[in-house]
């Protein structure tokens, strides 16, 4: 009897999707990237190049019980397999959507091997040490992110944060909003809100002073500006319709089983799914125990029975630098302000970077 499972997106959810099913089936991790991503450590990598190679894990190292890594990208997904961008194709009898979502660079690279991003972020740096005054458009957890690591190693930057939103983290606790505001205040980040601006001249993380004006006539000059927003699912893949139409937002629909509808073989995780939540890695790699737990059942004959439901409200950790920071975590009594120093035990000292050596060992 045929088990093979293929994993289309080696990201958070998909990775853990594989290395639990390993030693359940055949898998086949497709994915055109030489190595996983850990996108949480991007920022810091920017700020710190010498650190950077610990963003990066080998699939060589993911799959040691059985398993093979395909280095390409789907262009179709139908209810009996893949279609690669080779030409080839991986037939499968379960299929895991997990190809996750694209930031504007540095959150995320912009390279699908581990040399090019490490130059790329080189490059970038050493633009960014040069600048004495740098701008980020987007107040959201990327945004403020990315001023706290600049100026953990360049305390004598001005950074502002520019968003035309006119609040800041709608939706959390008003006690982390404001120890927020208390943290930027300290590092001396400059939070502009309610602050619509036209495009810098230069390009987004390119050295080159420039003035903006906002649209309430102020100006904003600075030497360098970066994007930190405009998430975009990846689910081109799916346009064709040959498994299932996506939504309006281009989300794939999928039921409290992670199945995606219409199909009790086919999951989606993580990023690309229609589920109402924010798109975070922790998030992904719950829905990867899910679908996990669901594919055994059915490899065992079995009826699946687990199921996913969102929190009510949303959980965050958001470091600024290693030692500060704010965050909201699920408690029995509700949401629950996390202080500077359990965000960064939890996220903000190695960010993440243990958990994936433990899941893919160590990077050198």
């Amino acid at each position: 009897m045929s088990r093979t499972v293929a994993v289309i997106g080696g990201g958070y959810g998909g990775a853990s999707v594989a290395k639990a099913l390993q030693s359940e089936a055949d898998v086949v991790l497709i994915d055109p990237r030489d190595a996983f991503v850990n996108a949480a450590a991007s920022l810091r990598a920017l700020t710190r190049p010498d650190w950077a190679a610990n963003m990066f894990f080998p699939y060589a190292t993911l799959l040691t019980e059985g398993g093979r890594v395909v280095r390409d990208r789907a262009v179709s997904v139908d209810p009996r397999g893949v279609t690669l961008a080779s030409g080839d194709r991986v037939d499968a009898d379960h299929i895991v959507l997990a190809t996750g979502s694209s930031y504007a660079y540095p959150a995320k690279p912009g390279s699908d091997t581990v040399d090019e991003a490490l130059d790329d972020l080189r490059r970038t740096h050493k633009e960014l040490r040069e600048a004495g005054r740098v701008l980020i458009l987007g107040a959201g957890p990327v945004g403020l992110e990315l001023a706290g690591e600049i100026k953990e190693v360049w305390p004598d930057k001005h950074v502002t944060v520019a968003d035309p939103a006119a609040e800041l983290l709608p939706g959390f606790r008003p006690e982390v909003v404001g120890d927020l505001r208390a943290q930027l205040d300290a590092r001396g980040i400059e939070l502009r809100l309610g602050t619509a601006l036209e495009t810098p001249p230069t390009g987004p993380g390119r050295a080159g002073s420039f003035t903006v004006a906002t649209a309430g006539g102020d100006e904003i000059t600075a030497d360098i500006w970066f994007r930190a927003f405009g998430v975009r699912t990846n689910s081109d893949y799916l346009a064709d319709g040959a498994l299932t139409p996506l939504t309006p937002e281009g989300l794939v629909p999928v039921t409290e089983f992670l199945n995606v509808r219409g199909h009790d073989h086919v999951y989606a995780v993580g990023d690309i799914t229609d589920v109402a939540e924010a798109k975070m890695a922790g998030w992904a790699m719950r829905h990867a125990e899910v679908v996990v737990q669901n594919i055994k059942a059915r490899l065992n004959g079995d009826r699946p029975t687990a199921t996913y439901q969102p929190l009510p409200f949303p959980m965050m950790l958001l470091p600024l630098g290693t030692t500060g920071g704010v965050g909201q975590l699920p408690s029995p009594d509700g949401p629950l302000a996390a202080s500077p120093a359990m965000v960064a035990e939890y996220k903000g000292t190695d960010l993440f970077t243990g958990r994936f050596v433990e899941q893919f060992g160590p990077t050198a």
